[in-house]
């Protein structure tokens, strides 16, 4: 409301009759107290104006730090998911090639054991075979040397009865066809003993053969299951290089999310902080500057006072000396009464001297007075506004400690905040790689385990099949068929 009269008072005072204004009668009006209340307020309200829209942008600025930390936060947090995404699908990865080269491992050993028993069924066949050729050709040896044999036997014993004339023809022919049956009936049995060892042979390295064939499929299933666990192992070490190399390049990614985030906040503290002494500085060149303005107001006005003071000291002693000159009349009325006339003219000279010596006196009193009181009064000022000055001066000296102080606090509850970060994020760092760690040796203590117990199930399992095929063996007569007894050929041996 002060405003909008000042205003209007100042419009009213520029204009003049003729629609213009002279600047001295402005300057006149500007004197008037109405005006000077008028313009405090003005500056007044240009002051609280400046200090609303200096702490509206210092909660602006403050806004808006906070909103770039959140952006921050959000994007290093974004940054963090999708680096965790990458290593859970390189995760996801290695374990469908592990997969896929153990399903192609087992495909290959399955095919490899198949060529394997094809194999060995065609041998054991040529090796049947060789045998029997072998027997039979033993075989034909050996009846060509009997009828060979059973032909001298029968061409002898024909000499000898012929040279024997005294037994008769017909008992001869007798002795002839018993040695022929003797001869036919020991072949006979030497045929059969010798079938029947070839039996034996036959059989004994048949079943030698297939002993020899289960322990080679046995060592080829200890070398395919060596292989199997020896790709597990390897699959196994291989996923511990990755997520040793995912945890170190994770810390590496946390470590620098806390620096550039820890190096934001700071930025933005020390931004704010300067803001704050900008801030400050400003204020107190402007409470400096009103002090100034107001002394400078003070010193204008002073004259003025003094001026007042003066014309009421002025007063005061007009007032005196009319009092005196009432009372100069009545004693000159009194002492007309009591003198006699022949001397009333020395006694008016008398009282007239007297009455000018004490307004004489008392103008040099009230001219001192003056003159004291004037010089009082701007002692009084000066010594008011260098107090005003020391005050003021002492007031935002203290202001600018506390602002100090604060921004001191505020930096070391940071880097306090910022110590606590970094210790809470080496905890995290220590104890998930301890735990990693503690993985990777379970999982190392698991396949050993594995492995012994597949190796000591296979090995148990290859020796009771070999003592059930020896014990069989045995059943069937056959001992110590540890090595084959013949193999017509070499490669069989």
């Amino acid at each position: 409301m002060l405003v909008h009269l000042a205003k209007v008072a100042i419009m009213l005072g520029l204009r003049s009759s003729g629609g213009s204004y002279r600047r001295s009668e402005y300057y006149l009006d500007m004197e008037n107290p109405f005006f000077a209340q008028v313009t405090k307020q003005i500056h007044e309200h240009e002051q609280e104006s400046e200090l609303r829209e200096q702490m509206s942008g210092y909660k602006r600025m403050r806004r808006q730090h906070q909103k770039q930390l959140i952006a921050l936060e959000n994007k290093l947090k974004a940054e963090m998911d999708e680096h965790r995404l990458k290593l859970q699908k390189e995760v996801e990865t290695q374990a469908n090639n592990a997969y896929i080269e153990l399903e192609k491992l087992a495909k290959r050993q399955i095919v490899q054991s198949e060529k394997e028993m094809k194999t060995t069924l065609a041998d054991e066949k040529k090796f049947q075979q060789q045998i029997a050729t072998q027997q039979k050709k033993e075989l034909t040896t050996f009846l060509d040397d009997q009828k060979k044999q059973y032909k001298l036997c029968k061409e002898k014993i024909k000499e000898e009865m012929n040279e024997d004339h005294s037994t008769p023809k017909k008992e001869k022919q007798e002795l002839l066809s018993k040695h022929k049956e003797n001869m036919q009936h020991s072949q006979a049995e030497e045929e059969a003993q010798l079938l029947a060892e070839q039996r034996v042979f036959y059989d004994r390295n048949c079943r030698a053969f297939k002993r020899n064939v289960m322990i080679s499929r046995h060592d080829l299933e200890q070398e395919q299951i060596r292989e199997e666990l020896n790709k597990k192992k390897a699959q196994k070490e291989m996923e511990h290089c990755m997520l040793i190399r995912h945890d170190e390049s994770t810390q590496e990614l946390e470590h620098r999310q806390l620096k550039t985030l820890q190096k934001q906040r700071m930025d933005l503290i020390r931004l704010q902080h300067q803001t704050e002494m900008e801030n400050q500085i400003e204020y107190n060149k402007r409470r400096e500057r009103e002090l100034h303005r107001k002394h400078v107001l003070e010193l204008r006005q002073q004259p003025k006072n003094l001026k007042a003071l003066e014309l009421q000291i002025k007063k005061q002693f007009q007032d005196t000396c009319k009092v005196q000159t009432k009372q100069y009349k009545a004693l000159r009325h009194h002492q007309m009464e009591v003198t006699p006339k022949a001397e009333h003219k020395t006694v008016l000279k008398a009282l007239k001297d007297e009455q000018t010596r004490k307004l004489a006196i008392l103008a040099e009193q009230y001219e001192q007075s003056i003159n004291e009181m004037m010089a009082s009064q701007a002692l009084r000022l000066d010594e008011a506004q260098e107090a005003e000055c020391q005050a003021l001066r002492q007031q935002l000296q203290q202001e600018m400690e506390l602002l100090n102080a604060y921004q001191s606090k505020i930096k070391m509850q940071t880097e306090t905040q910022h110590e606590r970060e970094q210790q809470k994020l080496e905890q995290k760092v220590v104890l998930r790689r301890s735990h990693l760690e503690q993985k990777i040796e379970e999982e190392l203590i698991s396949l050993k385990i594995e492995r012994s117990d597949r190796i000591n199930h296979q090995l148990e399992r290859q020796e009771r099949e070999i003592d059930n095929f020896d014990m069989e063996s045995t059943t069937m007569g056959f001992r110590n068929l540890r090595t084959v007894d013949h193999f017509p050929n070499d490669d069989y041996r």
